[in-house]
């Protein structure tokens, strides 16, 4: 799917497209978008829901939605707040918090670690052959 982002994946799939990791920014940008959306009215966090699918539901690389209102105009409550949720989940685990307790940091670090080794098995192995490891100065 995507490159590493901690050794992990940057994309997950879910059966409307892909979704995608938000920078900080485009996370603000799209509360902000919701807030707008939602007005004086009730509604924010779907509003907000729905701008952030706008900017991390994707198909083949594409926004699936241009807009929050194109996501309300497009889906169901059902379907928006099922999205946002596995949004929310991804995006938990791709960026773990201090807060999530010293077991569950540890746990992490284990898993970055195996994968970090894993990703490289072999991969080097016939390069490395060609040019073998010296040590020493002159050797």
């Amino acid at each position: 799917m995507g490159g590493p982002v901690w050794m992990g994946q940057e994309r997950v799939r879910v059966p409307e497209g892909e979704l995608r990791l938000l920078s900080a920014r485009e996370v603000l940008d799209a509360r902000r978008e919701g807030d707008a959306l939602a007005g004086d009215g009730g509604g924010r966090a779907l509003c907000r829901n729905a701008c952030l699918l706008a900017r991390a539901l994707e198909r083949k690389g594409r926004p699936v939605f241009d807009s929050g209102r194109a996501v309300l105009d497009g889906l169901r409550v059902e379907d928006i707040a099922r999205l946002a949720d596995a949004w929310g989940a991804f995006n938990r685990e791709a960026n773990p918090s201090p807060l999530d307790g010293e077991e569950e940091i540890r746990r992490r670090k284990k898993g970055w670690s195996t994968r970090l080794m894993s990703a490289f098995s072999g991969a080097c192995s016939g390069c490395s052959a060609l040019c073998p490891r010296r040590n020493g100065r002159n050797g």
